[in-house]
């Protein structure tokens, strides 16, 4: 099974599984304990010179967090584990090797339909909550990931070639690799949810660049969109 299918059946059963949960765990339960599943588009920041970005680069997050109250108070500490995978569409191909990995343009010669990369994080989100009885809530944390997948696809004509492979053809073909080199290991950034019982306006900001100090592009995601905490 290719990662994405897996990490997309992982992220299902997980939200499957909380929904049966929560109708199991008593309220007292229920109060310390949030899942929640979330849409975004990450605003690329420092792109290389000449590269263009698709207006909407969808992606996905789920997280599930332990709640701490301050007594009895509206606020609250919550410590949990998640997932995001963060897409990036544009007119690109890249060469990626152990020393360095650079985006080039298509040349506008060639006809392509899709140029996306994708990186997967195993993160920690932090949150000072605060939730009023009027059901209104403001979030406000931190997370760190742990790069766990990385590949390159693209769909479209050639002659294009790279260290990774080459397309003679000048045919519409389909061709995919994994493990992108050069991507930091390690990312890190605050977060933001603002929200009305189960939706929530959600931001992030990675502090930290995708690809390590001078061998990629010092490009790094702003991430904007809504989660979902059904409970």
């Amino acid at each position: 099974m290719k990662r994405s299918h897996f990490i997309i059946l992982l992220f299902t059963a997980l939200f499957i599984v909380s929904q049966g949960f929560s109708q199991v765990v008593n309220e007292k339960t229920k109060k310390k304990i949030s899942i929640g599943v979330g849409l975004y588009t990450d605003i690329m920041m420092k792109m290389p010179s000449g590269i263009d970005q698709r207006a909407i680069n969808q992606g996905v997050t789920l997280l599930g967090t332990y709640n701490i109250p301050f007594g009895k108070s509206d606020f609250s500490f919550a410590i949990g584990l998640g997932l995001s995978s963060h897409n990036i569409f544009g007119n690109f191909y890249i060469n990626s090797t152990p020393d360095s990995t650079t985006f080039f343009k298509i040349p506008d010669s060639i006809n392509y339909k899709k140029s996306k990369i994708n990186v997967s994080y195993l993160e920690v989100p932090l949150e000072f909550r605060f939730k009023s009885k009027t059901k209104v809530s403001v979030a406000v944390g931190f997370k760190g990931g742990l790069m766990i997948a990385s590949s390159w696809k693209y769909i479209g004509d050639g002659p294009i070639s790279t260290n990774n492979f080459t397309l003679n053809d000048t045919q519409k073909q389909r061709v995919k690799f994994w493990g992108i080199e050069n991507l930091e290991q390690f990312t890190y950034g605050p977060t933001l949810r603002i929200g009305y019982k189960w939706f929530n306006v959600y931001g992030y900001y990675m502090i930290s660049q995708m690809f390590t100090k001078n061998q990629g592009p010092d490009m790094y995601p702003i991430s904007v969109g809504f989660v979902l905490m059904p409970f």
